[in-house]
């Protein structure tokens, strides 16, 4: 985690992007209105979106990530773009003394992320990694009610996305998004935010490939046994082969059961049912990047522990493993 409690950066905090996709955007519009920052640059995939984007906040455009990173006018540099690229712009950005803010997941690799924050360590830097899913309504919903179904014994998270016909987008090609309980991280990291150290884990995965590196759906199921006894099983499908859409977290306790879904939630005992509101997920980006200008300038801290991201990475890096290999993969301390 980082060790600095105050970065000491004088305002405005000058940025630049690496990316131009919706949260780019969302992350543009709230820079350039608050007066503790100025968003400077950007660096897209292609030449057209990222002069569209260069001119929709009138900004200026540099040529490529590596660029952006080496301008010695920058204090942050945010990283909205490809899985796969995460890493190496994020070390390239240490490397140059900016302050980086990634979205999730920090890198598709454990050692290259803990590489990465022991350079951020090193050159006493905030490094930030996304995790707007703990800010949202259903976290803190869950959180608040999560005592009332006593202890807990078995969490089941659904999330099965259905696209027809599949984008063809990188989120649908393996070398870009890469494995998908990697690529969708944010899942993995509310069980362990909720129930803390994984014992150990197994998972089965399937793809329907159409090309090498392009596939029209796929389906990963994961299980995990948490130091706690909790045993908890995650469902990630998306693609053409999934004709109904479903996103259900449900905890089963000794004293009760949760049903969430993004919208509401149920409290259920016996024959009392309590419906839970939930919290809206709207503004969650700019509620993040808020809260990076203000580490960055008061010291406040963070959401979201550093630590707690990378532990995450490493838990998702063994579902891949074990993937692959068939075999239950323990989760190490080191």
């Amino acid at each position: 985690m980082n060790t600095l409690a105050h970065f000491s950066v004088r305002p405005p905090v000058k940025v630049g992007i690496i990316g131009t996709g919706f949260t780019a955007k969302l992350r543009a519009e709230m820079l350039q209105i608050d007066p503790r920052s100025r968003l400077v640059t950007v660096a897209g995939h292609t030449p057209e979106n990222t002069a569209a984007f260069s001119e929709k906040f009138q900004i200026e455009q540099s040529v490529s990530w590596r660029k952006l990173v080496e301008r010695e006018d920058l204090d942050l540099v945010i990283v909205c773009t490809i899985n796969r690229d995460h890493g190496a712009i994020a070390r390239a950005a240490l490397e140059n003394n900016k302050h980086v803010v990634v979205e999730y997941p920090l890198s598709l690799d454990i050692s290259e992320g803990k590489e990465i924050v022991a350079l951020a360590q090193q050159n006493q830097k905030l490094l930030h990694v996304e995790h707007i899913e703990l800010l949202g309504g259903l976290h803190q919903a869950i959180k608040e009610y999560l005592p009332a179904v006593g202890k807990v014994f078995y969490v089941r998270y659904v999330t099965l996305i259905s696209q027809h016909p599949v984008p063809r987008k990188w989120t649908y090609q393996h070398s870009l998004f890469g494995f998908p309980f990697i690529g969708a991280l944010s899942r993995l990291h509310r069980f362990t935010d909720l129930f803390g150290e994984v014992k150990n884990v197994s998972c089965q995965s399937k793809f329907w490939d159409t090309e090498p590196d392009f596939y029209q759906a796929c389906l990963c199921n994961a299980q995990l046994r948490f130091a706690n006894g909790v045993l908890a099983e995650a469902v990630y499908g998306k693609g053409e082969f999934f004709w109904q859409s479903e996103n259900t977290f449900t905890i089963y306790g000794e004293e009760g059961t949760l049903i969430f879904t993004p919208e509401s939630g149920q409290l259920i005992q016996g024959e009392n049912k309590q419906i839970i509101e939930v919290g809206t997920r709207r503004g969650l980006f700019a509620k993040d990047m808020g809260m990076v200008l203000d580490c960055l300038i008061d010291g406040i801290p963070l959401y979201v522990d550093l630590a707690a991201s990378l532990y995450t990475l490493k838990v998702t890096n063994a579902l891949k493993k074990a993937a692959e290999t068939g075999k239950t993969i323990g989760i190490s301390d080191d």
